[in-house]
C-alpha cells in the first residue's frame, strides 16, 4: 500500500471512533459490538480500566486520527515515493498502565509501511486486538503486517519496548543485537505560579487524576512558589471527589494515609487526594507530591538536570520543551513522541531482510 493509502485506512478508523464516542454506535453494528464487548472484557480483566477511562484514551484517539492531523504528522518525513520497500517486522512489547497505550507505536509501525508483531500486556490485552481486527475490516490489506503473539518475539528486525527501569535493563541487553527504542519509567510534572484561575486548576486536576494516575504523562507531582496555598488546587478538585469510591484507588488512599499517620509524616487531606513534600518525582496512587521553589530561573536549570525522569512539563506559563497546557498532560498530539524520541524516524530507517 501507498502512504495515502495506509493513511486514508486510519482516518476512517478515527471516524468510526468519533462516531462510536459521541453517539455510542456507528455505521458497522459489527464492529460497534466487538468494541463494546472488549470494553467490557477489559474492565474485568483489569479494575483500573474503568469505562470512563477506557472511552477517554478512544476518544484521545479518534481526534489524533482525524485527516488533518495524520496528514501534520507525516508531512515533514521523507516516506519513500513508492510501494517497493521491503518492510521490516517490528517487536513491540506493550506497556499496561493505562488503556490503549501502545496504540500509538501500533499506528506508528503501520504508516511507515512495516510490519507489527506485537506482544500485549496482559493487563491490556482484548482493547488492541479488537481496534486492530475494526482496521483491517476497513482495509484488508493490512492482513500479514498485523500479528499478536503470547510467546516471546521472534523473527523480528527491530524492536519497541516501554517498561519499568528494571525490565528495561532487560530490554537493553535481550534486544542488543537489533536496532530497538527502550521506554523507561517517567512522570508529569506541573509547574505552578500561584496566580492560576480556578478553571486553569480544573484543568490541572484532570492531569492528576485521569487513568488514576497511573499514565507516564499524569501529573505526579506540583513545583509551587514558596507559600503557595493549596486550598484553591484543592477547591478545583472537587470535580473527582467520586475517585474515592473506586475499590482499588480507596484501598490506596486509605493505606498511604495510615503511613502518613502512623510515621507522623506532615501532608494535606481533602479526603481523596493526599498531598505530601517530597524531593521524588513519582509519588504512589492517591497521593501528589509537591516542591516548593524561589526562583524560575533556577528552577529551569534543576528540571532541566532530570530530563530523562520527566515525560512532560504541564503549565499555562512555562515555556520549556517538553510542556503542555494544563488539562492536556493526556491528550498528546501524534508528534508528542513519548520519550522524546521520534519512534516514525526510527521505523523509516528500518529496513526489511
Amino acid at each position: 500500500m501507498l502512504l495515502q493509502e495506509r493513511l486514508n485506512a486510519f482516518v476512517q478508523l478515527g471516524n468510526f471512533l468519533r462516531a462510536f464516542i459521541t453517539a455510542g454506535k456507528s455505521d458497522d453494528r459489527e464492529s460497534d459490538a466487538l468494541l463494546h464487548h472488549a470494553i467490557e472484557e477489559a474492565g474485568i480483566i483489569n479494575p483500573w480500566f474503568t469505562e470512563k477511562n477506557i472511552r477517554m484514551a478512544l476518544s484521545s484517539i479518534g481526534r489524533q486520527l482525524e485527516e488533518q492531523n495524520l496528514h501534520r504528522w507525516t508531512a515533514s518525513y521523507p516516506f519513500p515515493d513508492h510501494n517497493g520497500q521491503k518492510p521490516a517486522t517490528v517487536g513491540v512489547v506493550t506497556a499496561g498502565n493505562i488503556p490503549l497505550v501502545g496504540f500509538h507505536d501500533f499506528l506508528c509501525v503501520l504508516v511507515s509501511g512495516h510490519r507489527f508483531l506485537g506482544k500485549l500486556s496482559s493487563r491490556d490485552d482484548k482493547l488492541l486486538k479488537t481496534l486492530a481486527s475494526i482496521l483491517l475490516s476497513i482495509e484488508p490489506r493490512f492482513t500479514g503486517n498485523i500479528v499478536f503473539t503470547d510467546e516471546f518475539l521472534r523473527g523480528y528486525h527491530a524492536v519497541i519496548a516501554t517498561g519499568n527501569n528494571n525490565s528495561a535493563r532487560y530490554f537493553e541487553y535481550y534486544f542488543r543485537d537489533v536496532p530497538h527504542i527502550i521506554r523507561k519509567n517517567r512522570n508529569g510534572i506541573a509547574v505552578l505560579t500561584g496566580n492560576e484561575t480556578g478553571e486553569a486548576l480544573e484543568r490541572l486536576a484532570h492531569d492528576v487524576f485521569s487513568y488514576f494516575g497511573l499514565g507516564c504523562r499524569s501529573v505526579s507531582k506540583l513545583y509551587v512558589p514558596e507559600g503557595y496555598d493549596f486550598s484553591a488546587f484543592f477547591e478545583a478538585c472537587q470535580g473527582w471527589s467520586e475517585i474515592i469510591y473506586h475499590h482499588h484507588y480507596a484501598n490506596n488512599y486509605e493505606y498511604n494515609k495510615a503511613v502518613f499517620l502512623v510515621n507522623k509524616i506532615p501532608h494535606l487531606d481533602n479526603g481523596f487526594l493526599l498531598v505530601k513534600e517530597d524531593s521524588a518525582l513519582a509519588s504512589p496512587v492517591a497521593v501528589l507530591y509537591y516542591e516548593f521553589y524561589k526562583d524560575p530561573v533556577r528552577l529551569h536549570e534543576k528540571l532541566s538536570g532530570i530530563t530523562e525522569q520527566i515525560q512532560c512539563i504541564v503549565s499555562d506559563t512555562w515555556d520549556k520543551s517538553p510542556s503542555v497546557p494544563f488539562g492536556k498532560a493526556q491528550d498528546p498530539e501524534l508528534w508528542d513522541y513519548a520519550d522524546g524520541i521520534d519512534t516514525l524516524q526510527f521505523l523509516l530507517q528500518l529496513k526489511g531482510a
